[in-house]
């Protein structure tokens, strides 16, 4: 049976149109995996000394036991982010005459061929021979790498149950968050140090099997749970309905006043909550407004007087974080039904005018979320309000009047992660000068007179932006228009 899975497999390969185009791009990722691996195994060649004289531990095993919870941690967000779901391939199995049980096994055990599983080994193997083997004796260090391996084995599993039974909702984003700022809240804070709670079940392992074992029957354990649950869901229409989201059919009320706009704007909205790419930009884009947090608590970054410099960067991209993801993809969200636009009176014109109030309806969320980050300091907020009055007035206008320039066609039930459909030199190039813009507006003020004149600076010209937004977008509207044929013709190409 195995066989007959592989040849299947082959067979949908290679009688693929694009056959070569997945070649060279599974040729790629295999050589930007193993370079990542490589730098995970240095990385963990010199983890000892890492722990020692960077961080100035007096003893590396204990330092990195009582850490080993935040890396589990950490594992489970990006795991959750990045690591994919079986469910597609799932759907081209279940109409064949072969059980449901030899496919699920089958597909569980190819998503279990992932470079992702190989991260804790090849961080954490060279450190159990070089740290603990040799201080503790080959026992010892076997049976810490084990219980470490098997505990990453199993959050594997875990987050293929938790993906497939809360990715469709907001429950999935809101657990994912509370587990991250729990963690970091309760170390930062001083309220529990979760690692203390840990460390003595990982010293336990040095001395005895027990943590080994009870951790292959928590990934047994962990393997039935997903195992069983997908046995039980391995139907079409269950399938299918769980593409649907409590929240899929609603409108954002607030675009109504605006007309025709107003409607693409709500059209984009339920684009992006019913696609898997679109709503994964949309998780990622709140996941990084705690971007900030690795700049404004670090004393790195601290300055004397004023603040640094880089926090315009870091403000920029947490008030304007989804416009640059989303918006460098500008047309390739609708490259499937480009031609509905096409060919509707005012259609385009309403089109790039819904997503331009979709722009400004997320970045003022994110604003609003990002507020909290004054308890660092009232130069925070005046960053932040600046900088989401230049997005808004300048940074939007600039990114969607590039992202015109030869959008490419992708589909929006893919993934985000390792998925670059849509993306070209174009959409990359795009990015520098509009994150270059804000300093060119706010260095010079910031040195001849003062930081806080760079931001007024750019909160004057945001402002002004702002008000003359019609006759900005309208730019981007004629080159559209004037563009429209060379854009739908690219969208006609197979993705």
């Amino acid at each position: 049976m195995i066989f007959t899975f592989l040849k299947l497999e082959y067979l949908k390969a290679s009688r693929s149109t694009a056959f070569t185009k997945s070649i060279l791009m599974a040729v790629f990722l295999a050589f930007v995996a193993l370079m990542l691996l490589v730098y995970l195994l240095s990385l963990g060649i010199l983890l000892k000394y890492i722990l020692e004289n960077s961080f100035k531990s007096p003893d590396a095993y204990d330092t990195l036991s009582g850490w080993l919870i935040y890396f589990f941690l950490f594992e489970f967000i990006y795991r959750y982010f990045i690591q994919r779901l079986p469910v597609i391939e799932l759907q081209h199995f279940l109409h064949l005459p072969i059980k449901k049980s030899w496919i699920i096994h089958f597909l569980l055990a190819k998503s279990f061929i992932s470079p992702l599983n190989l991260i804790a080994l090849f961080l954490f193997a060279p450190f159990s021979i070089i740290e603990i083997g040799l201080r503790f004796g080959s026992f010892a260090g076997l049976s810490w790498l084990l219980s470490v391996l098997l505990t990453s084995f199993s959050i594997h599993w875990i987050i293929l149950w938790f993906k497939q039974k809360f990715e469709d909702s907001l429950t999935g984003l809101l657990v994912v968050f509370a587990v991250l700022m729990v963690s970091l809240a309760s170390n930062y804070l001083g309220w529990f140090d979760l690692g203390a709670w840990m460390k003595p079940y990982f010293d336990w392992s040095l001395i005895s099997v027990g943590p080994p074992l009870i951790l292959l029957l928590a990934f047994a354990l962990s393997y039935q749970m997903t195992y069983r649950f997908y046995l039980k869901h391995a139907y079409l229409e269950i399938l299918e309905s769980k593409k649907q989201t409590t929240f899929l059919d609603q409108e954002l009320g607030i675009f109504k006043r605006f007309g025709l706009a107003g409607e693409m704007a709500n059209l984009e909205w339920k684009l992006i909550i019913r696609h898997k790419k679109s709503r994964s930009y949309l998780m990622l884009s709140a996941f990084f407004l705690l971007y900030g947090l690795l700049f404004y608590a670090s004393p790195s970054y601290a300055t004397a007087s004023g603040f640094n410099h880089m926090f315009i960067f870091v403000g920029t991209f947490i008030t304007g974080i989804f416009v640059f993801q989303y918006g460098q993809l500008f047309f390739s969200w609708n490259s499937n039904n480009f031609d509905f636009f096409l060919n509707q009176k005012r259609g385009l014109e309403a089109l790039v005018k819904g997503k331009y109030l979709l722009f400004l309806a997320i970045s003022a969320v994110c604003f609003l979320v990002s507020v909290p980050y004054v308890y660092f300091g009232l130069d925070i907020l005046f960053i932040h309000i600046a900088t989401f009055l230049f997005n808004m007035g300048v940074i939007v206008h600039g990114i969607v009047y590039l992202s015109i320039w030869k959008p490419k066609p992708m589909d929006l039930n893919k993934g985000a992660m390792f998925n670059y459909e849509g993306i070209g030199i174009a959409q990359i190039l795009m990015m520098l000068p509009m994150l270059a813009l804000p300093y060119l507006v706010y260095l010079p003020f910031a040195l001849w007179i003062n930081q806080y004149a760079g931001l007024l600076a750019m909160s004057v010209l945001g402002t002004l932006g702002l008000f003359a937004y019609r006759p900005l977008v309208n730019l981007s509207v004629r080159k559209v228009l004037a563009t429209k044929y060379e854009i739908a013709s690219s969208f006609r190409q197979e993705v």
